[in-house]
């Protein structure tokens, strides 16, 4: 990944850079592992769910691998710049986060078990980092679609606190806000670890097991 500015905040709008209208490169059609569209609209009986877990290469694989997810795919999320790319995401300068879109079967997976795999594969205490990424495109976060969503992920994040806290951890950073927008990242940051099996994969898991119901 690019180290870039890590500044502790976030850019006011008139900091921010000013980005443009429309993306200015492709994604691909195809997810490269499940086949399926990559971006488009969500499939009927199907549903989307949004992931801040730090560098999103590695979060979206521990996404793609759930039976029952139907696509995923790599973006920026939870900032300002209309449009960005990665370099100015890097920058600090966006106020976006590298965010997992998962587009998935609820006869098949549920929302809680996402989350489950959410909280355990990352350190959400962290603030704006993951281990040694530092910046504010490394934040947590947990962004809800509809209201269902967003009473299992509040529920969700007060039942961790609780098996952190037994353990002697810090609160969570989490940041938790309705879905803003996503804006996809370039073709080749989407799978990308299934396209280098051997890249860059960080998450500094906290080692706390969601608890069991």
């Amino acid at each position: 990944m690019i180290f870039g500015r890590t500044a502790a905040t976030l850019p006011t709008p008139q900091q921010a850079l000013p980005g443009r209208s429309e993306r200015g490169f492709s994604v691909p059609d195809r997810h490269a592992v499940l086949g399926t569209p990559v971006a488009g609209k969500v499939p009927d009986g199907m549903a989307e769910a949004f992931f801040g877990m730090g560098c999103f290469w590695g979060a979206e694989r521990r996404f793609w691998q759930i039976p029952g997810v139907y696509t995923t795919a790599v973006g920026y999320q939870g900032g300002i710049t209309p449009n960005p790319t990665y370099d100015e995401t890097c920058t600090g300068m966006t106020g976006h986060t590298e965010a997992v879109r998962v587009v998935y079967d609820p006869a098949v997976v549920s929302y809680a078990e996402l989350l489950k795999v959410f909280w355990e594969t990352h350190d959400p205490t962290q603030g704006f980092r993951q281990g040694n990424d530092l910046g504010s495109q490394y934040r947590s976060t947990l962004y809800w679609t509809n209201e269902d969503q967003r009473a299992a992920a509040e529920a969700s994040r007060d039942v961790y606190q609780g098996a952190l806290t037994k353990v002697g951890l810090g609160a969570i950073t989490t940041e938790m806000l309705p879905a803003p927008a996503f804006y996809y990242a370039e073709e080749h940051h989407q799978q990308y670890l299934a396209k280098v099996p051997n890249g860059y994969d960080c998450h500094a898991n906290t080692g706390v097991p969601y608890p069991s119901a």
